[in-house]
């Protein structure tokens, strides 16, 4: 019994540390209203202007694989997320106005 015990305590610590950002917590960017040719290397040379770019995610449809119009792009800095919101959003990029904001949880179904 202990030595299941102290499995499930050690994966619980691994998957706190992993989940921790050392030193800074990442911003994640709502993108919408992108060009549906608009792919996450366009995105990451657009937001790369304002900071560092940890990740972008242009989201697909599961079946058809093309673009849903919207993304995510995920920021080291807080300020640098914030400077990046506040000079993109309503801003043409790709013949498109960008709606750009804090992503927010998605709601429950």
């Amino acid at each position: 019994m202990w030595y299941n015990s102290a499995i499930i305590v050690s994966r619980i610590c691994t998957c706190i540390s992993i989940s921790l950002k050392v030193g800074r917590e990442e911003v994640n960017i709502y993108v919408g209203n992108i060009a549906y040719g608009t792919g996450e290397d366009d995105l990451r040379d657009l937001f790369t202007k304002y900071g560092e770019v940890s990740a972008t995610r242009v989201i697909t449809d599961r079946d058809t694989g093309r673009s849903k119009g919207f993304a995510f792009v995920e920021m080291a800095d807080d300020e640098k997320a914030k400077e990046a919101i506040a000079a993109l959003d309503s801003n043409d990029f790709m013949g498109r106005d960008l709606r750009v904001n804090e992503a927010r949880p998605r709601e429950p179904r």
